[in-house]
């Protein structure tokens, strides 16, 4: 896994061929039980990395898409799995533990949905009021520009709209790390008000 821009935060990726983009995931290292959220397969190398910084305790899935590789994970790790409330009837996988708007998932990470996007309950994450953690919804398909999911794939865009400019409001966020696409580690508050203000 790589580090990011935290000495706690690190990440794993795959190139995804049809889009030309990467698909993100991300580990938060911290006292009381790490993170891992929408983790994507591991390679032996990252798998002996993520043991190395004390394995993993809870998996936060942010929407149905991005299960990924977290039933596998789960089952080898006994990691605790949490998926957005509003999915809790189709969701793909058996969470214990249903993440609502507002909800504290652990002290400094706090989970948001998002609503009008391709599926019903995505949640985006902020943790410790600086980083933006996000799954379908808001992504960076271009380094350094966030961007929209295509209007073809949202559920409902006025409401789309509204929840990226409901994120764009939350003062104090400087990384946006995307669940797609390239991450922007500085000023990513401004290029969330630049997203906003395009919609």
């Amino acid at each position: 896994m790589k580090q990011l821009h935290r000495h706690d935060l690190f990440g794993w990726s795959e190139f995804n061929e049809e889009r030309n983009i990467d698909f993100h995931s991300v580990l938060w290292v911290r006292e009381g039980g790490n993170v891992l959220i929408d983790p994507l397969p591991m390679s032996e190398h990252d798998h002996y990395h993520l043991q190395s910084l004390g394995g993993v305790n809870i998996i936060v899935i942010t929407n149905s898409d991005h299960v990924r590789d977290a039933e596998h994970i789960a089952s080898q790790t006994g990691a605790l799995v949490c998926g957005p409330a509003s999915e809790e009837a189709c969701f793909p996988l058996a969470c214990q533990r249903w993440l609502y708007d507002g909800e504290t998932i652990v002290p400094g990470l706090v989970a948001y949905q998002l609503e009008g996007s391709k599926t019903l309950g995505e949640l985006a994450l902020i943790l410790e009021g600086s980083t933006l953690i996000t799954g379908d919804l808001i992504r960076c398909h271009v380094g350094g520009e966030l961007c929209l999911l295509p209007s073809a794939k949202l559920l409902d865009r006025t409401k789309a709209i509204k929840s990226v400019k409901r994120i764009a409001d939350f003062s104090g966020i400087k990384t946006v790390l995307s669940g797609d696409g390239w991450p922007i580690f500085n000023h990513g508050a401004e290029a969330l008000h630049r997203l906003a203000r395009s919609l």
